[in-house]
């Protein structure tokens, strides 16, 4: 049994599909196939039942796909600790909520590229939806997100700061003047909301007053809504240390609202040696 039959059992696992997993490793389809089939003679054991459009472990092949990710685990490790520093190369993908916090992961990835030059960081900013697949389906190594996490699924470090929610708004505006907002306050305002906001974030601070609130707009990226508070088009609800600038100011919300950020990657995956070292930065930073 070969590390690289491991490798194609563990690829069809995750994919749940021969013609997805040939299309990643890369590999033709019908070798990969004959591949499988090998693997499973020579265990004596059907590891997947055949669907029609996918593949699903058996209560045997979950068993092995347990074992077969510690080795190939174990075996990458011992590749990682016996190379030298300049063999450590390769991309990192991450995924990214807009966030102050994300300095944490700035200072690891300093450290690493200091140690590691031929590392590199590659961030992806997008909706939940769109990052959490792309993480699920390995497009992505980590997420850095102000969500709640699914502790079935993925692992998480909690970052050092916790993120504030508030308004933002001209620094012309006389509601600047105060110094910070109420629920009750809001109510009376064109407000520009984060569709994310609405899955965790808005239901606790609105509460049932939520679906009462007077919502001009809404966004994605706070750069775009930025835009429209600063041609008066509403009051963005937000998180600090993101808008800056003569013309724009920020108020917290009372009683106060903070977000933890979290930094997570999936449960039992194999990462790649350079995710592992950022992921151990990472624990040796803010465990």
């Amino acid at each position: 049994m070969e590390i690289r039959t491991l490798n194609y059992f563990v690829a069809v696992a995750r994919e749940e599909s021969i013609t997805r997993a040939a299309e990643k490793i890369p590999i033709t389809q019908p070798a990969l196939s004959r591949a499988i089939q090998s693997l499973e003679a020579e265990l004596g054991q059907k590891l997947f039942v055949r669907g029609k459009f996918s593949v699903k472990l058996t209560a045997e092949g979950l068993e092995f796909f347990r074992a077969a990710e510690e080795i190939i685990s174990l075996v990458n490790k011992i590749e990682t600790k016996f190379k030298t520093t300049g063999n450590v190369y390769g991309d990192i993908y991450i995924g990214c909520a807009e966030s102050d916090a994300m300095k944490f992961l700035a200072r690891a990835a300093k450290n690493i590229l200091a140690q590691y030059p031929d590392v590199h960081f590659n961030l992806y900013s997008g909706n939940i939806e769109d990052v959490s697949l792309r993480l699920d389906k390995g497009l992505l190594d980590f997420y850095v997100t102000l969500q709640s996490v699914d502790a079935a699924k993925y692992d998480s470090l909690i970052l050092p700061e916790a993120d504030v929610w508030g308004v933002i708004l001209r620094r012309d505006d006389p509601l600047a003047e105060k110094k910070f907002f109420t629920v009750d306050d809001l109510s009376r305002l064109p407000l520009i909301l984060s569709r994310e906001g609405f899955r965790e974030e808005y239901p606790k601070i609105f509460g049932d007053a939520l679906g009462k609130l007077n919502v001009v707009a809404t966004y994605n990226l706070l750069y775009n809504a930025a835009i429209l508070a600063r041609e008066g088009i509403g009051y963005p609800i937000s998180i600090d240390k993101l808008i800056g600038g003569d013309e724009l100011c920020f108020r917290p919300l009372m009683p106060e609202i903070k977000s933890e950020l979290k930094f997570i990657w999936r449960k039992n995956f194999l990462l790649t040696p350079q995710a592992q070292i950022l992921l151990d930065e990472m624990k040796r930073l803010y465990s």
